[in-house]
């Protein structure tokens, strides 16, 4: 399993925004500058965790984000599932529905891959944000 470039940078500029004093606000701007993701991915980001409640937006002269909760309160797992979706680890994991996978039909696998993708989102939901900017 690899995280992809989006979710990477959200981890990037989470673990920065951290290390801020607790409910500092910062821009996108500032987040781009300090962690070198370009700023339209970094406004794009930023939206998104807003999104799923990991940041907190606010509007006007010196406002922008503040992490949403404390960083002891929000895993690796909330970042990663903030911008890629639910952590699965096959096309299959977590529905009984068909898919597009050839051995759909006769998977013996199958029903036991969400347990897998349970462990993995498990794995890194015990990893806290405050870990990973210190």
């Amino acid at each position: 399993m690899r995280l992809t470039h989006l979710a990477d940078y959200a981890v990037v500029m989470m673990t920065a925004a951290a290390r801020r004093p607790a409910a500092a606000c910062l821009s996108a701007t500032e987040l781009a500058d300090e962690t070198g993701v370009p700023l339209p991915t970094a406004q794009k980001l930023m939206q998104r965790l807003a999104a799923h409640g990991l940041l907190t937006g606010t509007r006007g002269a010196g406002g922008g984000y503040a992490l949403a909760r404390p960083v002891t309160a929000i895993s690796l797992a909330d970042i990663v599932e903030a911008v890629e979706g639910p952590i699965t680890m096959t096309q299959c994991s977590g529905s009984d529905e068909p898919s597009d996978c050839a051995l759909d039909a006769h998977c013996r696998v199958k029903p036991h891959m969400g347990i897998v993708g349970a462990k993995v989102r498990g794995a890194l939901g015990a990893v806290s944000l405050e870990e990973l900017a210190s």
